[in-house]
């Protein structure tokens, strides 16, 4: 019976005991959880009893949540959930996408190459409600162009382009914005050179009109329409845009419809511009010396023709003169098959100085046969005794007889002798053979008379005509 009661005893202080330790660990657990929330309570009322500083973040205004740095525009933009590799709208009428430029700079134009190089900026606007947002202050959202991978974009380029490129200084020129209804804004900067079909038929008195033409490569009119944004005021061009040979008149912008045989119609946008070439520049370097080369070889007309070294040099040193102006003109332009005016002006020139050594030819060539028929008639002459000195048949001839001694700039005190007597022969020749001889002699020396007159008055003539015609 004790032992009964002994072992009863045992288990009952067994049971208290686990009781007293689980009880233990509750309180030691609940104590641990009071305490930690009067220390956040006292964390709380100290915080709220400290004055707030000026730039806390507690003062500052909520940012947006399109501006919270927690949410990716991925995400915010939901660009897993769509297909960007069809166009907005796909299925339904074409997508309206408005262009506008701004021209920064016109570089160069050459006639060689037929084209024209500019750097401009090239905006694109369209509505693609797959990336709208929400968004409280209808704030909008702007990227680089590592976003432009994933969307979709129009596909513009530019027709009858030589060579283009976009900007990449420092980083990629190219600007996308999205608004939160769904509108886009794309800025690229590019500089393009293009061709440009130039009517050089009145150059350099020529004025060139070249055009840019902006077009979709694979959509047609039926998906994407373009269209200037704001018509005419959709260009824009900065004021300091100068060139060295050309007067900028007219910027100005149209828009058309291009077919293609396999593919269809498509919109081209067109920003065309009128330019004036500058004629000063040619006129120093081109006019005013073959004018003055013209003039030069009129000199040959004053010179006696029997000075041969001095005629001679003076005619060939025009023409080739001319030959090297002509020469250093056509260098620096295409080889047209049509004539331009600088060639009409050039050439005509060259034929003037031409003409003025032909003209030097004929003479000596008259002159020459004269002197042949003199000496065949003098060796038949009789004596010349007992005839007048040569100072009175000096003045006792006629006026006539008086031209023919004093022509060119050998007078009667140079002659002696022989040569007194040889042209006494000829005074005796001309009285016999009557005004038939005479006449000869003097229409030589009227060649050279009348080429003073006529050379100067027919280049006038030309000159009038041409800048009359080309000078419109």
């Amino acid at each position: 019976m004790q032992i009964h009661v002994q072992v009863d005893r045992q288990l009952l202080f067994c049971v208290l005991f686990v009781f007293l330790n689980r009880g233990y660990f509750f309180i030691s657990a609940a104590a641990r959880t009071g305490d930690s929330d009067r220390q956040s309570r006292r964390e709380t009322s100290r915080r709220e009893r400290e004055p707030h500083k000026p730039g806390s973040t507690l003062l500052m205004r909520s940012p947006d949540v399109t501006k919270a740095p927690v949410t990716k525009s991925q995400q915010l933009l939901k660009l897993d959930d769509h297909d960007f590799t069809m166009r907005p709208g796909f299925g339904g009428p074409a997508i309206p996408v408005g262009v506008d430029v701004q021209l920064e700079s016109l570089d160069t134009i050459s006639e060689v190459e037929m084209d024209f190089t500019m750097t401009l900026y090239l905006r694109h606007y369209w509505k693609d409600t797959r990336l709208s947002f929400p968004s409280k202050r209808n704030h909008s959202m702007t990227f680089d162009g590592r976003l432009l991978k994933k969307i979709w974009v129009p596909d513009i380029f530019f027709v009858h382009s030589k060579r283009s490129f976009i900007h990449d200084t420092t980083t990629e020129n190219v600007m996308l914005r999205v608004y939160p209804e769904g509108k886009v804004l794309y800025s690229l900067r590019v500089t393009v050179t293009s061709m440009c079909n130039m009517d050089l038929s009145h150059f350099p008195l020529d004025t060139q009109t070249c055009s840019l033409e902006i077009e979709s490569y694979a959509y047609t009119d039926d998906d994407l329409m373009l269209y200037w944004k704001r018509g005419n005021k959709s260009l824009q061009t900065d004021e300091k845009i100068s060139l060295s040979q050309f007067l900028i008149q007219e910027f100005h912008t149209t828009s058309k419809l291009a077919f293609y045989s396999s593919t269809g119609w498509y919109n081209r946008l067109y920003i065309n511009f009128t330019l004036r070439r500058h004629i000063f520049f040619f006129l120093l370097q081109t006019y005013f010396p073959a004018t003055l080369m013209v003039m030069l070889s009129w000199v040959s007309f004053w010179i006696d023709r029997r000075a041969v070294p001095a005629r001679v040099p003076l005619g060939i040193t025009t023409v080739l003169t001319m030959s090297t102006i002509i020469t250093g003109v056509n260098a620096s332009m295409p080889r047209v098959s049509y004539i331009k005016a600088v060639d009409i002006y050039l050439w005509v020139s060259f034929v003037f100085v031409f003409l003025s050594v032909i003209e030097y030819a004929a003479v000596n060539y008259l002159s020459t046969l004269q002197e042949r028929k003199e000496r065949t008639q003098s060796s038949k002459l009789p004596c010349t005794c007992g005839m007048v000195r040569p100072g009175q048949m000096m003045y006792s001839s006629s006026d006539s007889d008086m031209d023919v001694m004093t022509t060119g700039n050998y007078g009667m005190s140079e002659l002696n002798g022989d040569k007194q007597e040889l042209f006494l022969m000829h005074l005796v020749l001309d009285k016999e053979q009557g005004p038939s001889r005479s006449s000869l002699f003097i229409d030589t020396h009227a060649i050279d008379k009348y080429s003073r007159l006529i050379f100067p008055g027919a280049y006038a003539l030309f000159n009038i005509i041409y800048w009359s015609i080309y000078s419109r």
